[in-house]
């Protein structure tokens, strides 16, 4: 591991330093996966908001790149390239992103590349805010096809009213049309997650047979903001006029735990991966400051829907991670990075500090279920077979140890990049 600090992530593909949120235009372009996400490269703050830019070709290794896309003085995203998407426009890769003005409002813009996505061009809004429908924060376009023709979903919202997707036509990349509200809060089944002003980061895809939408509640408040629990709803989607409904038959969570926000889908082949954002929770701002960094996205992982519930593993390719099997001394586990999985009714993580301990989970359930939960410096994600996974966040010091406690059925495993030299980034 590269980094000094023991709470660093050093698996997941993260810079070393400065801010880190949203996931961006996941894409796969010519065999290889590129990530981009929110980014300060100066500060472990939100502030001057970049793109950043990590790709593989095995989710496992990752190499970080250039910058791709940065605010321009006097340019449409003056004050920040905030989330978006990536499409192949005729053999193109074109980033398509919410531009936030010197005023604060939102537009959408686009930015060209080479195959290698390196090489940016950004360009000017395609959708400026007077072009926008009224309403709070409409901004993180998500762009997919239906019927032969595409569209854009972008979230949004009324002050003092419900939470909206919005959408638009978009065959022309250059030309959108705003076609109305695709979704609102004022849906029974959208409504029983709560209540919030905004839905963000919007995405509108196809998952075995049935249409999802995935949606990340803010709430906006005088004196701050909250970020709820993201939720899919499961339904169809189907022509109305010259736009779309959507008609949500159920809805479940995307993941349970508190540190998981803002995710992006990307269809790879037949299947469909999904990266969140893991932010930082109860680490005080000293340390963080201290560090130099904060937030991160999840490992990649793999959706499937089984009798309706929206469900998700670790990628497939992740078992690559796996070094030797660990053989804890009452349970205790120094490594940094660690996998634990097997099949148990019961398991307690716990991280001991010099003078107290931690207890990070505690799974308690009737009958034994299969179980792997991903241990990456602060960074813990936990899957349960039949159940949405929880993302957590816990802060190891350099004199920190782990301990497990569970059925000798669990396996415990180092975790590492192949290869002799174990680097972070190939």
């Amino acid at each position: 591991m590269s980094h000094t600090d023991p709470s660093f992530p050093g698996l997941h593909g993260r810079p070393d330093q400065g801010w880190v949120n949203d996931p961006n235009g996941l894409a796969v372009i010519d065999g290889r996966y590129h990530v981009f996400f929110q980014y300060n490269p100066n500060a472990p703050v939100h502030a001057g908001i970049c793109w950043g830019h990590v790709s593989s070709t095995d989710l496992v290794r990752w190499h970080q790149e250039p910058i791709a896309l940065v605010p321009r003085a006097g340019g449409p995203d003056e004050r920040g390239c905030f989330s978006g998407c990536l499409v192949d426009e005729n053999g193109t890769p074109t980033a398509v992103y919410t531009a936030i003005t010197h005023t604060d409002y939102t537009g959408v813009a686009l930015a060209t590349s080479d195959r290698a996505a390196v090489s940016w061009v950004q360009e000017d809004a395609v959708l400026a805010d007077s072009d926008q429908p009224r309403g709070i924060g409409i901004r993180d376009p998500y762009l997919f096809t239906f019927g032969g023709h595409r569209y854009a979903v972008q979230g949004g919202g009324l002050a003092g009213e419900k939470p909206r997707v919005y959408l638009y036509g978009c065959d022309d990349l250059r030309e959108w049309s705003f076609l109305g509200e695709l979704l609102t809060g004022d849906d029974p089944i959208a409504a029983a997650y709560g209540d919030s002003n905004v839905w963000e980061c919007p995405n509108l895809f196809e998952l075995d047979g049935s249409w999802l939408l995935l949606v990340s509640p803010l709430s906006i408040e005088p004196d701050g903001h909250g970020h709820g629990e993201v939720f899919a709803l499961i339904g169809e989607l189907e022509p109305d006029g010259d736009g779309l409904r959507f008609r949500p038959s159920s809805a479940g969570p995307v993941d349970i735990g508190p540190s998981f926000y803002a995710p992006q889908v990307l269809k790879d082949g037949e299947r469909r991966l999904l990266w969140g954002w893991t932010k930082d929770l109860g680490r005080p701002v000293e340390a963080i400051t201290a560090a130099g960094w904060t937030g991160a996205l999840t490992f990649p992982r793999e959706l499937r829907l089984v009798d309706g519930v929206l469900l998700s593993e670790p990628a497939a390719e992740l078992v690559a991670l796996r070094q030797e099997r660990l053989a804890p001394v009452d349970g205790v586990v120094t490594a940094r990075a660690f996998e634990v999985e097997g099949s148990t009714a019961a398991v307690r993580l716990a991280l001991e500090h010099d003078t107290i301990t931690e207890t990070v989970l505690d799974h308690q359930r009737e009958q034994s279920s299969d179980i792997r939960i991903l241990v990456d410096g602060s960074i813990v994600e936990v899957f349960v077979d039949g159940e949405p996974p929880q993302t957590l966040r816990a802060y190891p010091g350099s004199r920190s140890q782990w301990r497990i406690e569970g059925g000798a059925e669990l396996r415990i495993w180092l975790l590492g990049l192949p290869g002799p030299a174990n680097r972070i980034h190939d």
